[in-house]
């Protein structure tokens, strides 16, 4: 009886050793795969993320990249909270104005990607226009992606650090895409967010990190989340100082009054629809849904553009004077 619970417990500490060398090999794979700084080419053939050809023309040869190239940014720097040196571009309006909107780049992007739309705010709207490249990402520092977590205090930071330079009566809006939009909205519910911040406008966001990352970690790999997810978690809050369940967009939009327009292409397989249409019904502030129907992630610009600047300048308009 005695030999049977021996080995009993030797296969008790074998599986249970197993277990945890296999999740701390998970743990590091998926961080690795998705956090660490560098090219992640596991995205490049990702269904969820093909664009139509008409988005394609307009990222690829839209007169927003030659009008990108034309300015004279001034290229700014900011040290972190941790110590990292950030950097960015601000262009002021073509006329003096109060009016400055931060544009904020989504997962592997970089600052300039968001002439995109800043094009439209310094042309059409007369706005001064900044555009930060996110740590991780750009000119800016650090070896990990933060996800809009940490981001979110950068961005705080920043908008501290051109109030200062535009003068205390500025009024700013917050425009993200896609991982620069769980940004904006991460920043939205913080008590130290500057009373200057007027508007938010988020492109394709998530609910969370977690969220997000059990979506795909099913989709693409055909996992659950529990456990590996959590390990990941842990090993990030370890190397990069947060965790996937406290990175919560929706936490700060349930405690928010800053007023937010949401915006969600309809057939999005990378960030669910679903997932803006929650952040809405839980947003404690003003808030308005705009849905493009057939867009991919961060598609609605391309397919719907004549619509998109329309909302976005009547949500302008009713909030910043």
């Amino acid at each position: 009886m005695s030999n049977i619970r021996i080995k009993w417990k030797k296969l008790l500490f074998l599986f249970t050793t197993v277990f945890l060398v296999i999740q701390i090999i998970g743990s590091f794979f998926f961080y690795e795969l998705a956090i660490k700084r560098g090219p992640k080419e596991f995205l490049q053939k990702n269904a969820d993320l093909a664009v139509s050809d008409q988005a394609m023309e307009l990222f690829l040869n839209g007169s927003w990249i030659d009008w990108v190239v034309a300015q004279k940014f001034e290229q700014l720097t900011l040290t972190s909270r941790d110590g990292l040196k950030l950097s960015g571009y601000y262009l002021p309006a073509s006329k003096p104005t109060d009016k400055l909107v931060i544009l904020t780049h989504g997962y592997l992007g970089n600052a300039k990607q968001m002439g995109l739309f800043g094009q439209y705010y310094h042309n059409d709207l007369d706005y001064n226009i900044f555009m930060p490249d996110a740590r991780g990402h750009g000119k800016s520092e650090g070896d990990y992606y933060g996800f809009g977590w940490p981001d979110r205090l950068d961005l705080i930071d920043w908008t501290y650090f051109l109030v200062k330079k535009l003068g205390p009566d500025t009024k700013v809006a917050y425009h993200g895409l896609s991982m620069g939009a769980a940004t904006v909205l991460m920043a939205s519910g913080e008590e130290e967010l500057p009373r200057q911040v007027k508007v938010i406008i988020a492109d394709s966001p998530y609910e969370s990190v977690y969220q997000l990352f059990k979506y795909q970690m099913n989709r693409m790999f055909y996992l659950p989340a529990f456990p590996l997810l959590d390990s990941t978690s842990v090993l990030t809050k370890i190397r990069a100082g947060y965790s996937f369940r406290e990175a919560s967009a929706l936490n700060e939009v349930e405690k928010t009054n800053v007023p937010i327009l949401y915006i969600h292409g309809e057939g999005d397989t990378f960030v669910p629809t679903e997932m803006a249409k929650d952040l809405y019904q839980h947003t404690s502030s003003d808030a308005e849904l705009l849905l493009v129907p057939n867009a991919n992630h961060g598609e609605s610009f391309a397919l719907a553009e004549d619509k998109y600047k329309m909302t976005i300048d009547h949500f302008l308009n009713r909030y910043i004077k």
